[in-house]
């Protein structure tokens, strides 16, 4: 079926054969083996059936069938289900997926939905390190929520680099994007991945208590390392929010200056204007005993002086950097 992406089975660390999920009896759990199922976006009734099989808890398959969980881990009996969000570039945009993952003596299962990697990277990893992948599957379990963690690595990357280049076109004197749409795309994808980020830690110190059943002593720095990793990238997502936050700051700041010095410019070509509005107005007011009216010299002897003054404001207002 579409929705089967692999499944085998290992011993001692090595893959002994692929499986047919179809087939109830290559299902079943034997001491010293480990079944590896990964499944994409599979139907209900695939569930129900490897609930059957596994004595998967309904609760945790109706979770696993519906997505959009939280992340989070669930014990159930001796039956771990652990959801973690994926962040994946789809087209210009970064898109949310969820990855759920049952463990128990004997078996993994993992069930993808929307936006994701494949986990052959994953698989072929663990087989190329035998002697790792005999641990069994805890380990299974780590390297998948390694996978995913360092998967967030590259979209935290570039966001901070869409961050630097957004600082940078604010001082650009050509206005040739739309800047506060792109704060906005940047604000809500960095909500969404601290959001998918912030539970992990606690998962990971979840997994690293001894009365969680399935992972062993052992394989506690394993998950230390990736609860690591979380804390990092959660100080860098931090930093992005703040680098944010500064670059609408600086954005209204440039916009209250810009704004001001249209203002003074307007403020400035005023002033100039109101000198002949004032001088026109005065001799617009048709008052008979108005002795320049007669005056042979009177019209140019006015235009001379809105001229001079106009050509002092103007001065003054360059000198002052108003215009």
């Amino acid at each position: 079926m579409g929705s089967v992406i692999n499944c085998a089975v290992y011993e001692g660390g090595h893959k002994v054969r692929d499986l047919d999920i179809n087939n109830p009896d290559e299902m079943k759990v034997t001491p010293g083996r480990v079944i590896w199922i990964g499944l994409h976006e599979p139907s209900q009734e695939m569930l129900a059936e490897l609930q059957k099989e596994f004595n998967l808890h309904e609760l945790a398959v109706e979770d696993a069938y519906k997505a959009h969980q939280r992340p989070k881990i669930e014990i159930y009996g001796e039956t771990l289900f652990v959801a973690m969000k994926t962040f994946q570039r789809v087209g210009n945009d970064f898109a949310m997926g969820e990855t759920c993952m049952f463990v128990g003596r004997g078996y993994v299962i993992t069930v993808r939905h929307g936006a994701s990697r494949s986990y052959a990277a994953v698989r072929a990893r663990c087989e190329s390190s035998p002697n790792m992948l005999r641990q069994g599957e805890d380990f299974i379990l780590y390297a998948l929520m390694d996978f995913i963690v360092d998967n967030y690595f590259p979209a935290v990357d570039e966001l901070e680099e869409r961050i630097e280049e957004l600082e940078e076109s604010l001082f650009s004197p050509v206005e040739d994007r739309d800047e506060l749409a792109e704060i906005s795309t940047l604000r809500r994808e960095l909500t969404e991945l601290r959001h998918s980020v912030a539970p992990l830690p606690d998962i990971c110190q979840r997994l690293m208590r001894f009365d969680v059943p399935v992972i062993d002593p052992h394989s506690h720095p394993y998950f230390r390392d990736v609860y690591d990793h979380c804390v990092t990238l959660l100080d860098r997502i931090e930093q992005l929010r703040e680098g944010v936050k500064t670059v609408v700051e600086t954005k209204m700041l440039l916009s209250s200056t810009r704004q001001n010095e249209v203002m003074r410019k307007l403020a400035a070509w005023a002033a100039m204007l109101a000198v002949p509005t004032a001088i026109a107005g005065i001799y617009g007011m048709n008052f008979q005993n108005m002795p320049e009216l007669t005056w042979q010299y009177g019209y140019f002897t006015v235009l001379g002086v809105i001229i001079v003054i106009c050509g002092l404001l103007y001065w003054q207002f360059r000198k002052s950097g108003w215009l």
